[in-house]
């Protein structure tokens, strides 16, 4: 009969319902990593409670010696085998690991097979950024960056630029060099004429390129103003000179708006030939009240747009 015993009492034979098998440590089995990448993981196992309420939680390192338990998570009662994963995150590229899976009870602690598993080499990539941008016609600027990836420390890079109106295509600028341990490293260029795009390429493997980053060149904008007061609106005459020289380029008088940082545009010119390596330009505008004002020249794509220094005006009315 199932579900009970039986028991020999004095001469008679009794049957008495059977007892539930005793509650055991747990039985766990480590298995095999899944879904590696360069930086993360999935660990698998298997438990079995034993019947008794259990935990489980997983060793891991890049030694035997382990060192970081994931979260304890518990595994119930039961008396059937489960599988059991926890993803987890922040490895490091091409690095072997080392876990196992723990499991314990009121009866015990378990420990699981060691294992390990390997990373996935982090593929190159390179990121460039250029400080200052813009930078005056003909002024300094660096362009910098860092190689990311598996081994991208002591590799050769070189700077390939290519000026406006870039049909020249991109060529070498200066000589080759090696990043440094971290994989960073800086260019600096001397010397900038007009718009120039850059990238940064690893001649060993031309596949890796950065994005391209354009450095403006701006013009020198001179800048002087007059003001002539008026009883209900007075008048501002704003004069200067662009250098280089750059004729038929549109000239904005700006005026900075108190209520949100915005410039606002109130007069527009346009730069005339004045002789030399200039051009000027002039403009009046009428205003009832003072303010923060600039002019602003815009450029075609051999030069960024440039504005001069503001200044302010305190009033413009008697």
């Amino acid at each position: 009969m199932r579900g009970f015993k039986a028991v020999l009492v004095v001469g008679a034979l009794l049957w008495a319902p059977a007892t539930a098998a005793a509650a055991e440590k747990p039985v766990v089995a480590t298995g095999a990593a899944g879904s590696v990448t360069p930086s993360t993981a999935v660990l698998n196992g298997t438990v079995n409670p034993k019947g008794a309420a259990t935990t489980y939680f997983f060793q891991i390192g890049t030694t035997s010696l382990y060192g970081t338990n994931t979260t304890a998570t518990a595994a119930g009662a039961g008396t059937k085998r489960l599988r059991v994963s926890v993803p987890w995150t922040g490895f490091a590229p091409d690095t072997t690991y080392h876990y196992r899976l723990v499991a314990q009870n009121g009866k015990g602690i378990t420990r699981g097979a060691h294992k390990t598993f390997k990373t996935k080499r982090q593929p190159l990539g390179v990121s460039l950024l250029a400080t200052p941008n813009p930078v005056r016609i003909g002024g300094l600027t660096t362009l910098s960056g860092v190689l990311s990836g598996t081994d991208n420390g002591g590799r050769q890079i070189s700077l390939k630029g290519n000026p406006w109106p870039y049909t020249q295509g991109f060529l070498p600028v200066g000589n080759t060099i090696v990043t440094n341990a971290d994989g960073s490293f800086s260019f600096t260029v001397p010397s900038i004429s007009v718009n120039t795009q850059y990238v940064v390429q690893m001649p060993a493997k031309p596949a890796i390129i950065s994005p391209i980053v354009v450095v403006g060149t701006s013009a020198k904008v001179t800048r002087d103003l007059n003001v002539n007061r008026g009883s209900r609106s007075g008048t501002i005459r704003f004069t200067g000179r662009v250098t280089p020289a750059v004729d038929g380029r549109q000239v904005i008088v700006q005026k900075l708006r108190r209520d949100n940082g915005v410039w606002m545009n109130i007069g527009k010119t346009f730069t005339r030939f004045s002789g030399g390596d200039s051009s000027r330009y002039r403009k009046t505008v009428r205003q009832k009240r003072g303010g923060r004002y600039r002019v602003l020249v815009v450029m075609d794509d051999k030069y960024s747009s440039s504005a001069s220094r503001s200044v302010k005006v305190k009033r413009v009315r008697d």
